[in-house]
């Protein structure tokens, strides 16, 4: 009975225990320790941000390209004839100014002070001299004692007094545009709240509303290469792609004496021979490099087009790094056997050569030149085995990816006799090695072949400002404030990127389906042309002389 009692007395517990819990489990939760909300809205919770990445520019440059860039703006700095602000052409040599290398010149100084290597007061003294001295030299239709005419320069003058060097010399429509390129930039740098930046910026709009572009325009509305006091206007006008569009940009710009917009329309018609499918590239082709980069060195292209790109569906700037990888397999397929071609070892363009002569090579007769226009291409060209590191280095905009590592190599390899105290001399040529023969200029190196002597002024400038546009576009941000280029580039129907206003499409428009066939028609046609020059390795046509050389053809 007692057993009984007490485990009864457990199942009693048992259950009290359970009802327990059961309680404890159903009791409201405690007043959090918070005040009470006040009236009103009810605060919304912050949705989480992601973090805001840092504008990425262009991968940093190995430490070289500093040490090109400084070697080379002291070639400007340093050669630049401190009384008159004329820039030699070629140094060491230093025969005569080039009115082209003081375009270049005048676009160095302002890349001098943005990385401190000169002052602005320094810069604006010699840019102040330069602007000056052109702004009261005598000007007329004289054959001496004259700097120019309606407006343009010579393309060579006497560093002295700035007046017509030589009988040969014409007075040139592209060296002229050169200059002004240059003088427009320094009118849109200079920009301070300051008496003398504000003469350079009286000066410079002067010296460009001087120039008479329609004087050139003989069979207009093309415009003339130039003129001689002799003989008169000289007869061919700029057609097909090349450097002259930043002639016909200048001209449509004028506020006092421009072309017509159909200047560029019937320029830009003259294109489409040379329009194609060149070692793998499709693009408008020019055969010396040059032509795909002096423009560029002071207006960007990127995103912006005429009517011309807007039928091909790309811009002009997408047409230089077409024809950057163009020039570079070149070098790799080397269709004439020259030493040392290769991945990074290119650049054909206008440049110094060894000597107007012909020499066995491989059991060959190989033509060999001294100064001319040397390219590959679609159109006219000529390949003597010489390079010119501008032709590479200069391109660094378009095609970082391949033109660094070109640079290097070619620094690597043949510095210690190519690259000294103003950076690469102008070119090199392996397969020279013919110790026989007089030489034009440069030397023989044993075992290395020739080299040049000289640095060229306008090789030297797209070197300097072409790297200073891949770190910050620095060139290209100046002269967009330019209002003579804005309007130039808008005359000749340019749209879209950064022309667009505020309310304007950034987008120059889609390439026209209309074109499409005759662009198929034109890549075989091209493919068909080039196939017998390419399967017997022999060289393209020699290039005609050209206004801009900057020695006569003896």
């Amino acid at each position: 009975m007692q057993s009984r009692h007490r485990a009864f007395q457990l199942l009693i517990s048992v259950a009290l225990a359970a009802l327990f819990l059961a309680g404890c489990g159903n009791q409201a939760p405690a007043e959090p320790d918070v005040p009470p909300p006040k009236p009103g809205p009810i605060e919304q919770v912050p949705e989480v941000v992601a973090p805001v990445e840092e504008a990425k520019g262009p991968p940093e440059l190995p430490p070289l390209f500093a040490d090109i860039e400084r070697r080379t703006f002291q070639y400007f700095w340093d050669t630049t004839n401190e009384v008159n602000g004329l820039t030699p052409d070629r140094f060491p040599s230093r025969p005569f100014s080039s009115v082209a290398a003081v375009g270049y010149a005048l676009t160095a100084y302002p890349i001098g002070i943005e990385r401190g290597w000169v002052s602005r007061t320094q810069a604006v003294d010699r840019t102040l001299t330069t602007l000056k001295f052109f702004s009261n030299v005598k000007m007329g239709p004289q054959a001496t004692g004259t700097g120019g005419h309606q407006g343009f320069f010579y393309h060579f003058i006497d560093m002295q007094d700035g007046h017509r060097f030589e009988p040969w010399v014409e007075l040139s429509s592209v060296d002229t545009g050169l200059m002004m390129m240059g003088v427009l930039f320094a009118q849109s740098y200079y920009d301070r709240d300051d008496p003398r930046e504000a003469e350079i910026r009286k000066l410079a709009d002067q010296l460009y509303r001087n120039v008479r572009w329609p004087f050139l325009q003989q069979r207009a509305p093309l415009i003339s290469m130039g003129w001689y006091p002799e003989s008169g206007f000289i007869e061919h006008d700029w057609t097909g792609y090349d450097e002259a569009m930043l002639v016909y940009i200048l001209a449509l710009g004028s506020p006092t004496h421009p072309v017509g917009p159909e200047a560029w329309e019937v320029w830009t018609r003259t294109y489409d021979k040379s329009w194609g499918v060149f070692r793998g590239q499709e693009y408008l082709s020019f055969a010396p490099h040059f032509g795909h980069q002096y423009t560029h060195v002071w207006v960007d292209f990127r995103g912006i087009r005429d009517d011309y790109m807007r039928r091909r569906g790309i811009d002009y700037f997408e047409n230089s790094r077409r024809a950057t990888y163009a020039q570079r397999q070149y070098a790799i397929d080397n269709p004439m056997g020259w030493k040392e071609y290769g991945e990074n070892v290119w650049g054909l363009t206008a440049s110094d050569g060894p000597q107007r002569t012909d020499q066995d090579f491989n059991g060959e007769q190989r033509e060999f030149r001294h100064y001319s226009a040397r390219g590959a291409g679609l159109d006219v060209a000529f390949d003597d085995g010489t390079l010119a590191p501008t032709a590479a280095v200069a391109s660094i905009a378009f095609a970082p990816e391949i033109v660094i590592p070109a640079t290097e190599e070619m620094h690597r390899r043949y510095g210690d006799y190519l690259y000294s105290s103003y950076g690469f001399l102008d070119s090199f040529n392996p397969s020279f090695t013919y110790e026989d023969v007089p030489l034009k200029t440069g030397r023989i190196v044993p075992g290395k072949g020739w080299v040049a002597s000289d640095y060229i002024a306008i090789d030297q400038g797209p070197i300097l400002a072409m790297i200073a546009n891949y770190r910050n576009d620095f060139v290209w941000n100046v002269m967009k404030k330019n209002p003579y280029i804005r309007a130039g580039l808008e005359r000749a129907g340019f749209t879209g990127g950064w022309l667009a206003g505020e309310d304007e499409p950034k987008d120059s428009g889609p390439p026209d389906a209309d074109a499409a066939m005759a662009r198929s028609m034109g890549i075989a046609e091209s493919r068909a042309a080039n196939q017998p020059a390419e399967r017997d390795g022999r060289a393209p046509a020699p290039a005609p002389a050209r206004a801009s050389d900057p020695v006569p053809a003896e």
